[in-house]
């Protein structure tokens, strides 16, 4: 029997895994559209050794930011229009100079001096695609881009390598989850219950959905979309109201005898925990979390809702009562063919930790506080 060999190439989604879990690990990958290549790293992953390599190889390196991290580092009468910005280092940079503009850690005592100098000539989707990858693992959103010469040959670099306009179109299409199992799991809220566990086909996160009792999928069912909080559901924090809003919406579901809780690996807002500590460290400098998340480059919410409306259709649901404070999660789900027939408040946790922030949730997200 002949089996062609295609099948054992990784896809794109695969090649999209490999390069955000090399960039995870600090290592390079390459990035390619219309003919220019480039090598790109993150910078907060990246060594020395590395930096030094890839210097020796290819020359110094831009730095890529995002424009929320260039207006904090740079002078607030600059107009940045783009979502991606290019810096040129000056002659003697070292990796030193990538980090400190790189990590908020540095920003109160920076330790490099002289102008920072914008490359004015337009970004491409080889720097959108770069920013994005970082995101992705939830590193800081810097990245070192080494420009690769036409004449230049990587045989002998066995790198990830992506083609920057297929790679950023296959990442708009809605994610694919693979419900993988489920088991019986009685709750203190009701003592019927069933843990189903969804998902990525490259396995780098797993969501759930909690069903309460035996709900009718002919009928609008009681939901709720929970972005994990190991700080506010497994600690207790009182810096947000997310522990109280998961047990408020068990809770719920449990006297009205059916639900389905959707509990999203998606981290801070999207950002994961290592910046979310991050923004709390901002925060008692004064900043509130919206601004917060803009210093370290990142936009006020970097979750993706579409993966609960995946997983409401998997389980068969096309209508929800949707327990939310947060219109993008509505938005989301008309977005995603999920009828919304009843937006419920879901308004516990206020104390005098969380006050400012609910409250810039309110003013700068849009929330029904």
């Amino acid at each position: 029997m002949h089996i062609k060999s295609d099948c054992l190439l990784p896809t794109l989604p695969e090649r999209l895994a490999r390069a955000r879990g090399d960039l995870a690990m600090g290592l390079p990958c390459l990035l390619t559209h219309h003919g220019n290549r480039a090598v790109v790293v993150a910078v907060e992953t990246l060594s020395q050794a590395r930096f030094d390599a890839l210097c020796q190889r290819f020359d110094t390196p831009e730095l890529i930011l995002t424009a929320q991290r260039a207006q904090a580092i740079m002078p607030t009468t600059l107009d940045i229009s783009d979502p991606v910005v290019r810096l040129q280092p000056p002659a003697p940079a070292g990796l030193a100079w990538f980090k400190d503009l790189a990590d908020t850690q540095f920003d109160a005592d920076r330790r490099l001096a002289g102008p920072l100098h914008m490359i004015r000539s337009p970004q491409t989707p080889l720097h959108r695609l770069a920013i994005k990858l970082v995101k992705m693992v939830e590193l800081l959103p810097a990245v070192a881009m080494f420009n690769v010469a036409d004449d230049a040959r990587l045989d002998d670099l066995p790198i990830a390598s992506l083609v920057a306009d297929e790679a950023l179109e296959a990442l708009l299409i809605p994610p694919v989850l693979a419900q993988v199992s489920a088991a019986v799991l009685p709750l203190e809220t009701h003592d019927l219950g069933r843990l189903h566990i969804f998902r990525d086909p490259d396995g780098s996160k797993e969501h759930y959905a909690i069903e309460i009792g035996t709900p009718d999928r002919d009928q609008p069912v009681l939901s709720r979309v929970h972005s994990a909080c190991f700080t506010g559901d497994v600690l207790g924090s009182l810096k947000c109201d997310c522990g109280p809003q998961l047990r408020a919406a068990l809770a719920r579901m449990g006297r009205e005898g059916s639900g389905v809780l959707l509990y999203l690996n998606q981290e801070g807002r999207g950002i994961g925990l290592a910046n979310k500590m991050r923004v709390y460290d901002l925060q008692s400098q004064g900043l509130d979390t919206v601004e917060a998340n803009h210093r370290l480059g990142y936009e006020d919410d970097e979750r993706d809702f579409r993966v609960a409306a995946v997983m409401l259709r998997t389980l068969g649901f096309r209508a929800i009562r949707l327990l939310t404070n947060n219109p993008a999660k509505v938005q989301t789900f008309h977005d995603s063919d999920i009828t919304v027939v009843e937006q419920l408040p879901l308004r516990v946790g206020r104390n005098l930790h969380n006050h400012d922030y609910l409250s810039v949730k309110a003013l700068k997200s849009g929330h029904s506080l």
